[in-house]
């Protein structure tokens, strides 16, 4: 089941994948993720746009499908679907798209 087609944003809110952290002792063990969650990712990739109203106005969103971008680090809900992590966030969070 795709993760599109099952999760569709509301109002000005994107769905975002968060970039893997990964990181590396200087004895080179590899720590995932859940071992640093104090280190929680402000990147991903965006997946779907909302459904582009806010209060019954037309939103235009700054961003696409596909970009990479930088957002508030505390700001993203957090959800999960068929085991996978994913972000809800409001584009307003959204600081930077990279390049």
């Amino acid at each position: 089941m795709s993760t599109k087609s099952t999760i569709q944003p509301l109002g000005k809110r994107v769905l975002v994948q968060p970039d893997e952290l990964e990181q590396v002792t200087k004895g080179g063990l590899v720590l995932p993720p859940s071992a640093s969650d104090d280190k929680k990712p402000a990147t991903g990739t965006i997946l779907t746009l909302g459904i582009g109203k806010d209060d019954g106005d037309d939103v235009e969103f700054d961003v696409k499908v596909g970009d990479r971008i930088y957002f508030k680090k505390y700001s993203p809900e957090e959800i999960e679907v068929e085991g996978k992590k994913y972000f809800l966030l409001d584009t307003d969070d959204i600081l930077a798209i990279l390049k």
